[in-house]
């Protein structure tokens, strides 16, 4: 019913009486007044006189009314611990497939290797949960994909040379624009569910805690919407899904890429390990040339241009 009010009220070039807005949408005067209400206590600028309602600003938040087709499996949380934390939840629960997880804020946002994502305001803090028909090997090239999607997403949006970082961050200037992170649960041969967590900075300041980091805002010089980036994002990363092949990604990964044909530095939580990047498999795996000359795969682990 938001939805629906708002598209009404986005839609008329004036005041929109609430007699007219109680035909349009089959329900009393008094309940279009009671959903107003709501929507002005989240910060939606609507004008209420006697002769109707008039919106005047809407704010950037991702609620699920806000993203066309998509309210139904959109969950926005004004706050919580990680967006991951609650898409594990309901993942087990037996949510359905491309169900969202959205926050404003995360107190304990995870990157790689339990690492702490810094979550301030402004920036995009989303969870997709997936239940795709592939073996557990293949898992990688889905955080891939999501990857490429978003890089491609920002590029055609804000004409950014955004790049794609092994194993799964989003660079531009050479500075971390977002994190990808993969959890999924698997049976046999079979995945239960797969989450891709995603941190974007966009109208944030992340350079104030991590020096190497920077936001949308920062670069253009004026902000953003995060509400039309997650529409994008998500109707083309689905798009892909949809189709049930993953069988270009790496060539659309390679293509994208920042970190090949450069000396890198991978940590894993028990070895440190330094070579040029050479390639990846088809499974997504770095392969490294190391310094004896000898070629190594790496499947995972935080990784360091020089």
């Amino acid at each position: 019913m938001k939805q629906q009010i708002l598209e009404s009220l986005r839609n008329a070039s004036t005041v929109v009486s609430g007699e007219a807005l109680s035909a349009e949408l089959g329900i009393s005067r008094v309940s279009v007044w009671k959903h107003v209400r709501k929507l002005q206590s989240l910060d939606y600028d609507i004008i209420s006189t006697s002769k109707g309602y008039q919106l005047v600003r809407s704010p950037d938040v991702p609620f699920p009314w806000e993203i066309p087709g998509r309210a139904s499996k959109i969950h926005y949380y004004p706050e919580v611990t990680s967006t991951m934390d609650v898409a594990m939840a309901l993942a087990r629960d037996g949510c359905p497939d491309f169900t969202i997880v959205v926050a404003g804020r995360q107190t304990k946002g995870r990157g790689r290797l339990q690492r702490t994502w810094q979550s301030g305001e402004g920036g995009l803090f989303f969870t997709v949960v997936l239940r795709p028909d592939i073996p557990p090997a293949l898992g990688s090239k889905i955080n891939l994909a999501a990857a490429v999607d978003l890089a491609t997403t920002l590029r055609r949006m804000f004409t950014i040379d955004v790049k794609v970082k092994w194993p799964n961050d989003i660079l531009t200037q050479e500075r971390k624009l977002a994190g990808i992170l993969l959890q999924m649960e698997a049976e046999a041969d079979r995945i239960t569910f797969m989450n891709i967590g995603i941190g974007l900075n966009v109208n944030n300041h992340p350079v104030a805690e991590v020096p190497s980091a920077v936001s949308i805002k920062e670069i253009l010089g004026q902000a953003v919407s995060r509400k039309k980036i997650l529409s994008e994002f998500l109707d083309q990363f689905e798009t892909r899904m949809k189709r049930k092949t993953l069988n270009d990604v790496i060539d659309q990964w390679k293509r994208l890429n920042a970190t090949l044909h450069r000396r890198v530095k991978i940590i894993t939580t028990s070895e440190q390990i330094e070579g040029m990047a050479e390639d990846i498999d088809n499974s997504g795996g770095l392969i490294l040339r190391l310094d004896n000359g000898r070629t190594r795969t790496v499947i995972f682990g935080d990784c360091f241009h020089q």
